[in-house]
């Protein structure tokens, strides 16, 4: 335009107006695209997750998923601006666009539901690869090819492309918003893909506008000078920066839906701020200040690693959400900052997108794949806050101007509180491990198995004193932060009911009921140690089902509540509720359900096509005993609205702690037909009001929000 001014041909008022429509359309292009990127993600992974037992690790996978597809999507925007004439990009990116649109909807193929011994990393890969892989890897790429084009085009050659990555950013962050609070609550996960794959249909339109002016644009002249290409050290370090910031974002995801539920509310959350330190560092009006935000760094990293300590493990939800929540803002606006101070001149803008998603995947991939094979714990955000303090050592020392804390001596201080952050993280991991006689992890979580000794209860009399427990010792098992199973280790006590299963606890009273009629046909969703075993007598029939081969590991060689029960005994593979869907009628006249993992809930297993399914195995008078337990959620109105559009009735049975024979306080729902409160046995419960406020759960609908504590 410049040139066209000089030359004595003044720019035409329709040029002007042209340029404002193009940027127009290109922002709407870039936001609406990446607003569909990033929406996708909760929609489908909330589709596949009662697929795979509703595990947490499920939206790890799929974020790794995500990386991965994006780190592609790069790739084909940087070897297509590469390598290939400018008009042969735009046929060949409008002819995959075509192709996409024969993909839709998005909905992921029934017939790839897993039969219970898949690796469930590579079926989760491959569901997602074939419901929305092609558009999904489209989308990805659209954001850093209208950069690259508008880069090199006449007509906008004044407008940084780095304020179109913020834009798309905002975009994404908006799609991140908005669907705990207007898409999930309003719609059904199968309207939802329908209505997100007909917008994907008006965003290809949009794509195709733009690739066509592109292909009718003027490029500018190639430019013989500018800046050198950047060396390799500054690629390596917007990779590792890249990926420091997606492995924290994970693990801290991760650490969070372990404690409360595998939902989208609690996904969203950490991508939303890690989305938003994006936008906040690439946007161009500096909102990344140094000074300010190493100082809090250093406050971010010495807190989580606090949280971390063994002695902070039951962190409730409203500091355990702050604290890591606001942690991996900190490190995240840090590390992306660094790396917005280190991006390169236009002309390498697609390379420096394909090392940073690149990163990112590296990163992810850590968190989702080497992590639960190569750790018996939950180490990888330890070693990520700290990889996070020497990369930004690193990333500093490249500016000899920065002094932290207005130190002189800034270098060193920091070296210093790294080293210390690094051994303290250390310190707790190695205490945690000391604890665990046995350790074990696997895609479905963490388990230890400890043998503790119980303070003994003394009697005092005048100056005699006797011990009531000769030995308290008993084994414990552990499921993340929660204690799901305590055996004594004495003979003569190593059948009793411990922690939730107690004699007076629902499930126990509904053993009591169900014996009276004779022998008891018994199923259980969750095996834990196998306590509920204990009740078993000769003549009955008691069938787990159990989706963690490693919780069936320890049961059998840990514990011995499976091998002393004087029932018969199957424990059946794989997902309970697919496992319930394909087999015949079981004639069950108890039903337990009991599958969280530490506080997490696998809310497919809570909805009413899930009780359905309970009812076809059940016998007529038969019980269906939830176990609803739980620090941060009430779940009984949940329960309560399921047994109601069933026409069930529905008892609450709660029962206190006793310290001295390991019980807990207790929640159990008991769901059965009429009569069901008349019960004898069950005269301490609790019939359940008639109604509820709570919306009630289905395979399509669920929310978490209804039911925070």
């Amino acid at each position: 335009m410049a040139s066209a001014i000089a030359a004595g041909h003044p720019e035409p008022v329709s040029r002007g107006q042209d340029l404002s429509r193009g940027a127009f359309i290109d922002g709407l292009t870039v936001f609406s695209s990446a607003f569909l990127l990033f929406q996708v993600q909760p929609i489908i992974s909330k589709l596949i997750l009662p697929w795979f037992g509703g595990a947490v690790a499920v939206w790890t996978v799929c974020q790794l998923f995500f990386q991965v597809m994006l780190l592609l999507g790069y790739l084909y925007a940087h070897v297509l601006t590469q390598k290939l004439p400018a008009k042969l990009q735009v046929w060949l990116h409008i002819a995959l666009l075509t192709v996409s649109l024969l993909l839709l909807p998005i909905l992921p193929p029934i017939g790839l539901k897993p039969a219970g011994s898949e690796d469930p990393v590579l079926r989760v890969f491959t569901v997602l690869t074939l419901a929305i892989g092609l558009p999904f890897f489209l989308l990805s790429s659209t954001g850093p090819l209208l950069q690259a084009w508008t880069s090199r085009s006449q007509f906008r050659e004044n407008a940084s492309p780095y304020r179109l990555y913020a834009l798309s950013n905002a975009g994404s962050l908006l799609a991140l918003l908005s669907y705990p609070v207007l898409v999930e609550p309003r719609l059904s996960s199968h309207h939802q893909a329908i209505f997100w794959s007909a917008a994907y249909a008006g965003v290809v339109v949009l794509v195709t506008v733009v690739a066509l002016r592109a292909r009718a644009g003027r490029a500018k002249p190639e430019e013989r000078f500018g800046q050198p290409p950047p060396e390799w050290r500054v690629k390596l370090l917007w990779a590792s920066l890249a990926g420091c910031a997606s492995a924290l974002l994970l693990s801290v995801t991760t650490y969070i839906s372990q404690n409360i539920a595998a939902v989208p509310l609690l996904w969203i959350l950490p991508l939303s701020l890690y989305l938003l330190t994006f936008i906040l560092c690439f946007e161009g009006h500096g909102w990344y200040r140094r000074s300010f935000f190493l100082r809090l760094l250093v406050v971010a990293l010495a807190t989580m690693a606090y949280g971390l300590a063994p002695t902070r493990g039951n962190l409730p939800p409203y500091v355990l959400i702050p604290l890591f929540s606001g942690g991996l803002f900190a490190c995240c606006m840090v590390c992306h900052g660094e790396l917005a101070n280190l991006k390169p001149d236009a002309r390498y803008l697609t390379s420096f997108y394909l090392l940073v998603s690149l990163g990112g995947a590296v990163g992810g991939g850590f968190v989702a794949l080497i992590a639960p094979h190569i750790f018996t714990g939950y180490y990888e955000l330890p070693i990520a806050l700290g990889l996070c303090g020497v990369l930004i050592q690193l990333a500093l020392q490249r500016d000899r101007s920065v002094v932290l804390l207005f130190s002189r001596h800034a270098y060193l201080l920091g070296m210093a509180l790294v080293a210390a952050l690094c051994a303290g993280l250390y310190l707790n991991a190695t205490q945690q491990r000391t604890k665990a006689r046995v350790a074990l992890r696997n895609f479905y979580g963490l388990l230890r198995v400890e043998d503790r000794v119980a303070a003994g209860v003394v009697l005092v009399s005048s100056s005699r004193s006797q011990l009531l427990d000769p030995d308290p010792r008993y084994r414990d098992l552990i499921n993340g932060t929660i204690e799901h199973g305590i055996q004594f280790l004495a003979d003569d006590r190593r059948r009793e009911a411990t922690t939730y299963y107690g004699p007076n606890s629902g499930i126990g009273l509904a053993f009591k009921a169900a014996a009276r009629k004779g022998a008891i046909n018994a199923g259980v969703i969750g095996l834990g140690a196998g306590t509920i075993a204990a009740y078993g007598r000769a003549g009955d029939r008691y069938r787990f089902y159990e989706i963690n081969p490693l919780v069936i590991e320890l049961a059998n060689n840990m514990f011995t509540f499976l091998k002393q029960s004087l029932a018969q005994v199957t424990i059946i593979p794989g997902d309970a509720r697919l496992s319930l869907e394909r087999e015949n009628p079981q004639g069950f006249d108890i039903l337990a359900v009991d599958a969280f993992s530490s506080d997490a809930i696998p809310t497919h297993l809570l909805t009413r096509e899930a009780f359905q399914v309970y009812g076809r195995h059940m016998k007529p008078a038969g019980v269906i005993a939830v176990h609803v337990s739980n620090r941060f959620l009430d779940l009984v109105p949940v329960v309560r609205a399921a047994a109601q559009s069933l026409g069930d009735e529905s008892l609450i049975i709660e029962s206190g702690a006793d310290e001295k024979r390991a019980i807990y306080r207790a929640t159990w729902v008991l769901v059965g037909g009429e009569g069901l409160s008349r019960d004898p046995v069950l005269k301490s419960a609790a019939e359940l009001p008639g109604a509820t406020k709570l919306s009630l759960w289905t395979d399509d609908y669920s929310s978490i929000l209804q039911t925070f504590k």
